[in-house]
């Protein structure tokens, strides 16, 4: 098993030791890799699209021709979790800020999304939060996330902050508004890897 982390901006050390982590919990044999191009992409039992600079994300992904494999990844069932930017890029529909920055959507999960709804980064916050399918809180570190204003189709609500969803997940695709690759806890990597 190969999971493939899109390393072309963002906290992409920190995924890559957060799956390590999360195969280890889990007893599972693996090898995690950056990905920054279309073979290693393809090559991939899974993806992780962290987060960083949507527009920049957006444009290097048509850059580096990962785009479109993305999409591709996404219909043939391969789990793709997208994380705050990598989350924004999931997205069907995007707000005003989206639209005005020209940043191209994959358009792979039946939400829409408000790019910075959770302020800028001086104003970056920790919370816990409740997620379905968990024992226990989950340590949310947000920073300068989006906000998943709306979910339909076959995509659902995991998580809320102060009734504001921040998680979502689509059959093999799971979109996040925070970092859990900086929480010290494996637990969403975990679940994230048990897709596979």
């Amino acid at each position: 098993m190969k999971i493939g982390i899109i390393s072309l901006q963002g906290a992409v050390p920190e995924h890559i030791s957060m799956t390590s982590q999360a195969l280890n919990s889990l007893g599972l044999k693996g090898e995690v890799v950056a990905v920054r191009h279309p073979k290693e992409l393809t090559e991939s039992s899974a993806l992780i699209l962290p987060g960083g600079e949507s527009t920049t994300i957006s444009k290097l992904l048509k850059r580096f021709e990962l785009h479109d494999p993305l999409i591709k990844a996404a219909d043939e069932g391969i789990p793709i979790m997208g994380t705050c930017a990598g989350c924004i890029l999931m997205a069907k529909e995007g707000d005003d800020e989206v639209a005005k920055t020209k940043t191209e959507l994959l358009k792979i999960m039946d939400m829409k999304v408000n790019r910075n709804a959770f302020g800028r980064q001086r104003e970056s916050f920790e919370a816990e939060l409740d997620i379905q399918g968990f024992n226990s809180s989950f340590p949310g570190i947000f920073i300068r996330g989006p906000l998943i204003e709306e979910v339909y189709g076959k995509c659902k609500a995991l998580s809320y902050y102060d009734d504001k969803i921040v998680m979502a997940k689509q059959d093999n695709l799971l979109g996040l508004s925070f970092h859990p690759e900086l929480s010290g806890d494996s637990r969403i990597h975990e679940m994230f890897l048990k897709m596979i």
